[in-house]
Parts: structure tokens; sequence; C-alpha cells
């Protein structure tokens, strides 16, 4: 998403805001999902909602007549917002409600007193499905259905993670957005992160950090970063020793591995 869809999207989650104060998270997070599973499913109506030649007035009306009666006032007045944006691509604004959903369950899950939970299982499905090679081709198989790969999931995790948990991995697997299955749980799970306000740090190693030095580099992480930052620690033995770190866009890494590859580069070269 770039260009006007960032702005647009912002304009949805301004008015997403609004609607977290007045009405049930988990209600209007079902619903949102619902629309943006409707404009999925009809080209001719996301151009309808999209097109920046027709009347913004006639689009919300449209909206209106199509979904009144099936979502609630709140997830109405958020698709109000987006349609009266400007779009770079025709999906952006189906792409944008899923997000605003993944947004308002995470607000859902806030209000439970359970959102670091939420975002540490996430994690944690990401990392079980990267482990699990039987379920990392069951999730990427082209053959099998999105119904049929998000029931896969909810049985992996029926009892065992938080219903907020359970709804984002679902979706991720039943529609990731033109991305993988761990990259879909990836965005979710930042949207956690932005709800807490934090960062999320991915610290790769050849072995687990004692508790001492993940408290020293989470809070060095803190200072440079000027917010929270949350570890997430993966286990690589292929790094021979050091560490890896990866937030958001930047990298810093410190392994062996990368300095004999530098190495090799130099020698080479």
């Amino acid at each position: 998403m770039d260009g006007s869809s960032r702005g647009a999207l912002k304009a949805g989650r301004d008015q997403l805001a609004q609607q977290l104060g007045q009405t049930d998270a988990k209600q209007l997070a079902d619903d949102l999902f619902f629309v943006g599973r409707t404009l999925d499913s009809s080209a001719a109506l996301r151009r309808a909602l999209v097109d920046p030649s027709r009347d913004t007035d006639a689009k919300r009306q449209l909206g209106d007549r199509l979904f009144e009666g099936k979502v609630g006032d709140a997830a109405r007045q958020v698709l109000g917002s987006l349609v009266g944006q400007r779009w770079s691509a025709e999906r952006d604004m189906s792409d944008a409600l899923d997000l605003l959903g993944a947004e308002a369950v995470t607000a859902a899950a806030e209000q439970a007193g359970r959102l670091g939970q939420v975002e540490q299982e996430l994690f944690q499905v990401e990392r079980l499905v990267a482990g699990t090679p039987e379920l990392r081709d069951a999730l990427t198989n082209r053959q099998r259905g999105g119904q049929d790969k998000a029931d896969l999931v909810g049985r992996l995790l029926d009892g065992k993670a938080a219903p907020e948990t359970v709804q984002l991995a679902r979706l991720a697997a039943f529609n990731p957005r033109g991305q993988r299955f761990d990259q879909a749980i990836e965005r979710y799970q930042g949207v956690a992160a932005q709800r807490r306000e934090q960062l999320v740090a991915l610290v790769t190693v050849a072995k687990p950090l004692s508790p001492d030095l993940a408290e020293r580099l989470e809070q060095a992480l803190s200072r440079t970063y000027s917010k929270p930052v949350q570890l997430n620690v993966v286990i690589d033995p292929d790094v021979v020793g050091g560490l890896r770190v990866q937030v958001g866009d930047e990298v810093i890494d410190g392994t062996v591995a990368r300095r004999l590859d530098d190495a090799r580069r130099a020698l080479a070269g």
C-alpha cells in the first residue's frame, strides 16, 4: 500500500478510533472483516466504491444500502470514511479493512487484558508453522481452499490460545492477502505491537539467551529506539555465534556467520 492509499488508511484509522470508544470492539472487528470479505468477492462492488470519479455521497449511500442490517452502524461509519478517500489501487481498500479489523481485534484483546498474550502467541504460531514442514506445506498448498486452511489452524489452536489469537491466525490462513502465512501473521503481530506502543525485535541466536543478557539487550534497544522493545528470540544454529537483530526494516548482524560471509566476499573480490 503506497501513495494516496496510506493517507486513506489514516482517515480510516481516525474513524475507527472514534467508533472504538462507542461500541464493542469484537463486534466491530467481525463487521469490518465481513465487509472486507464482501468486497473481495466482487470486483464490480470494489470498483463502484473506489471509483474516484463517482460522487462520495453516492458511494456512501451504496455502502449503507448493501450493509444495512448486516453490520453495525460503527462499521458502516468506517466504510463511509474509506469510500470518501482516494486509493492507489482497487484492492487497497479491502486490505485496509483487513488491517482495521485486526486493529479492532487487538483493541478487544486490550480491553480483556490479554494484548501482550496475543502478541506473543502470534509469534509462537509463526515459529510453529515455520518449524513444521507438514504444516507449512499444508498452508501453502494452492489446492487447499482458504476455509480448509483456516479450519486446520483453528483445530491446531483450539483451547491453546486466546480467542483473538485464534481469530487472527485463522484469517492469516484463510486469506493472507497476497502474502505467505508467516508474513500475514507478522503483519498482525505488528498491529498488536503498535497498539502496545512498542517495537518488536526479532533476535536470531545459536542458543537461548540467558535472562540477564535478554534483559540487557531489551533495555539497550529500548534506549536506542526511545520506546519499549519486545524481544522475539529465534534459535538458529547456522548463525554460529553472536546474534542478529531485526527491528522493522533495520538489521544489526553481529553473527560469526555474517563475518565469515564478509571475509569470503572480500577474498573473492
